[in-house]
């Protein structure tokens, strides 16, 4: 199914809700999955793997209303992947709280109940971010080499009372997932009561770690509906190196409260030249999972800010043997892991714009982290109106901006990209510095080189393997026939 089949699906499921006996049979059967759903999460932990499994094929088989033999592969690929043993770990280290935050607020209600939402935008030529980036404070008690928040002004910081009505119309508009950003996000005080007043959203907290104690553990314990994402940067040595001496060790303090509290957390680990080696080695995902890690987030140390330093970033060989290690993790390994730009041919390229966006704490809304440029500011506008702007309608239409889709950015892959936008919307510097990439030659001709050397070294790799968006709206097409009334 194409993406115009897909959009056409919508039209006409759209057209028929409206009559009034539509709306209640949905509404019905999203109440019946609702409640089953919790039926089934209460028995996991008291059962083994392939029971899960055999619950969860159920459960797809029951509200397809297609047998369990036309669906043979979930079940196959539950059971020979690593997805099997996930779901089996989280049925083990999470309280059933934490486990029904992740299976209703953010598979059902936000993969799949909203998804509709989010094609409907797409219908009328709009766009609903997947996730929505929020960075409320820019102060942090750390100070990282080459972290581009540490070069914001601590003057601005995001009210509450305008951070709640973001996250209200996100949830309107169908946004699956809320990512809470810094800074360091525990230094902004409603943090916690802001996850507690949205209930049906599920959240992401990118954290140092610095800041968890027993006091904050039993509050996300009774939320249920977050998982924290704990930065590090490879063993102690490295990220000590990086973030300050004893770093690593509070980081480690935190994931033994998190797991004796049954709290699910992940990791994520900035990738440097020189850090590459550890952080994509099995011995460092090993480690991770042992430690109770339920995700991992692999970035790219991006040359963005003031003075952005070119030698942070991975060589071209280095990504490439990161795109190898993730395939590796995935086939071998019980944790979800996800590469930002390894992982762009599942989504046709960058989302910046599409999939997701960024508001910063002055308010501007950014279409990507690594994007320090905005139109719009989220004070003077609402969530739908600036995912319209000007400027995002042009990155969508523009995107990919490669034909292949391992090289999707445009700072360090299609550099061209970012340089014309600037130039033709005059685009407003978020912070002081954000311009430096765009109009320093030296940096320029820095980021030309590195970017031929990527180009030439996935190039053999998209001819062999050339992905297209066939499997990506397939999935999509899943979701709608499926569950959907």
């Amino acid at each position: 199914m194409s993406r115009q089949e897909i959009l056409q699906f919508v039209r006409e499921r759209e057209e028929a809700r409206l009559r009034p006996s539509k709306i209640v049979l949905l509404k019905f059967r999203q109440m019946l999955m609702l409640q089953t759903l919790r039926l089934i999460l209460a028995i996991f932990p008291l059962v083994s793997k392939d029971s899960i499994i055999k619950l969860i094929t159920w459960y797809a088989s029951f509200f397809s209303g297609k047998p369990v033999w036309k669906i043979q592969a979930l079940p196959e690929f539950l059971a020979t992947s690593s997805f099997g043993d996930l779901a089996f770990r989280l049925s083990r280290l999470v309280s059933r709280k934490a486990l029904e935050g992740v299976a209703i607020a953010f598979l059902l209600e936000g993969l799949i109940v909203r998804e509709e939402k989010r094609l409907q935008a797409q219908l009328h030529g709009g766009a609903v971010p997947y996730s929505l980036l929020i960075s409320p404070t820019a102060r942090c008690n750390l100070r990282c080499r080459g972290c581009y928040a540490a070069n914001y002004s601590v003057r601005d910081e995001l009210p509450y009372e305008l951070v709640d009505r973001v996250v209200s119309e996100a949830e309107d508009l169908g946004v699956a997932l809320v990512t809470m950003l810094g800074g360091e996000p525990f230094i902004w005080p409603p943090l916690l009561d802001l996850i507690s007043q949205h209930p049906h959203m599920y959240f992401l907290v990118f954290t140092n770690a610095t800041l968890i104690n027993e006091q904050r553990v039993a509050r996300l314990k009774d939320l249920g509906n977050v998982m924290l994402i704990l930065s590090v940067e490879g063993f102690e040595q490295e990220t000590d190196a990086r973030r300050g001496a004893g770093t690593f060790a509070k980081v480690m303090a935190a994931m033994n409260l998190l797991r004796g509290a049954k709290i699910p957390f992940g990791y994520s680990v900035t990738a440097t030249r020189m850090n590459e080696p550890v952080i994509a080695s099995d011995a460092f995902v090993d480690f991770m999972i042992a430690k109770g890690a339920l995700m991992g987030w692999m970035f790219l140390c991006m040359p963005v800010g003031g003075n952005p330093d070119l030698e942070l970033l991975p060589t071209a060989e280095q990504r490439v043997h990161m795109l190898a290690f993730v395939n590796w993790v995935r086939e071998t390994r019980p944790i979800f892991m996800i590469d930002f730009w390894n992982d762009a041919p599942y989504v046709g390229g960058c989302i910046a714009g599409k999939y997701y966006a960024h508001i910063n704490p002055q308010g501007c809304v950014e279409p990507c982290i690594f994007t320090h440029f905005c139109q719009d500011n989220i004070k003077d506008k609402s969530l739908k109106e600036v995912m319209n702007s000007e400027f995002f309608r042009e990155l969508r239409r523009s995107q990919p901006y490669n034909d292949n889709l391992y090289l999707p950015c445009m700072w360090i892959d299609n550099p061209e990209v970012s340089r014309e936008l600037y130039a033709r919307f005059r685009l407003m510097p978020c912070h002081p510095g954000a311009e430096e990439i765009l109009e320093r030659e030296e940096l320029k001709r820095g980021i030309d080189n590195y970017c031929a050397a990527v180009r030439e070294a996935y190039r053999h790799i998209w001819e062999q393997e050339k992905f297209d968006m066939e499997s990506f709206y397939k999935l999509k097409e899943s979701v709608l026939r499926l569950f959907a009334a």
